[in-house]
């Protein structure tokens, strides 16, 4: 077996230099690694291009490395809570490609499984389609997206071991497994690292294969972005 375990963000973290892209997991506010996040904003790395469903909100998770203008382009789907990415945005301050949801998650896998590219419909007829090469698939038009690459994939788990498997809860399972191994490197960090072994096969989401470098995370604050309760009678 071989150890994927290091001791922390600064360990898995301390190759990313200035200009280098990233794939950061997380949606919404939900899965966000926190712990990686916080390194890199006291990293003080600059000049990132961010692949990520979300940039966060003003004083958390992506939002963080906007405030110190540490992003330089955000590849996003939605982007709505950060009123500083607008700003930065309308301003001409960062560069912003705006992916529909589920062509952000299949470029996501696409790179994970090795295929370079692929046709979907959405986006067809609108500006997502400029410059890009469309095919009639039967009656139906496709623009063919290619797979991203990056140099870095960040991500948060819920369960994992010293090998790299991987187990995610709830929400966090919709961006997070599939940026594992899309990246060259894959940084996980997990709210419980458990021995190896102990973690059932049959209910690993992702494999070990896929990730070379894992942590035990700490202090997650889990913030909720919009709090939404029902009144009581």
């Amino acid at each position: 077996m071989i150890s994927k375990l290091v001791t922390g963000p600064e360990d898995a973290l301390k190759g990313i230099q200035d200009g280098m892209t990233l794939m950061v997991g997380g949606f919404g506010l939900c899965g966000i690694p926190e712990n990686s996040i916080s390194y890199l904003v006291k990293s003080g790395v600059k000049n990132l291009t961010c692949i990520s469903n979300n940039a966060g909100v003003d004083d958390f998770g992506l939002g963080l490395l906007l405030q110190g203008k540490q992003i330089k382009k955000m590849i996003s789907s939605y982007v709505g809570e950060n009123e500083e990415f607008e700003r930065q945005m309308l301003s001409g301050e960062l560069e912003v490609e705006l992916i529909p949801q589920g062509t952000l998650a299949e470029r996501c896998r696409a790179a994970q499984s090795g295929i370079p590219a692929f046709y979907t419909p959405a986006g067809y007829g609108t500006e997502v389609a400029e410059g890009k090469e469309t095919r009639a698939f039967g009656n139906k038009m496709y623009v063919m997206e290619q797979a991203f690459t990056a140099d870095y994939a960040i991500v948060k788990a819920w369960k994992g071991d010293e090998a790299g498997n991987l187990i995610f809860k709830g929400t966090a399972r919709n961006f997070n497994p599939c940026m594992c191994g899309a990246a060259r490197i894959t940084v996980v960090e997990v709210e419980e690292l458990v021995p190896l072994g102990s973690l059932d096969p049959n209910f690993i989401h992702i494999p070990g294969i896929f990730v070379q470098h894992i942590f035990q995370g700490d202090q997650y604050e889990k913030r909720i972005e919009q709090r939404t309760v029902r009144t009581r009678d």
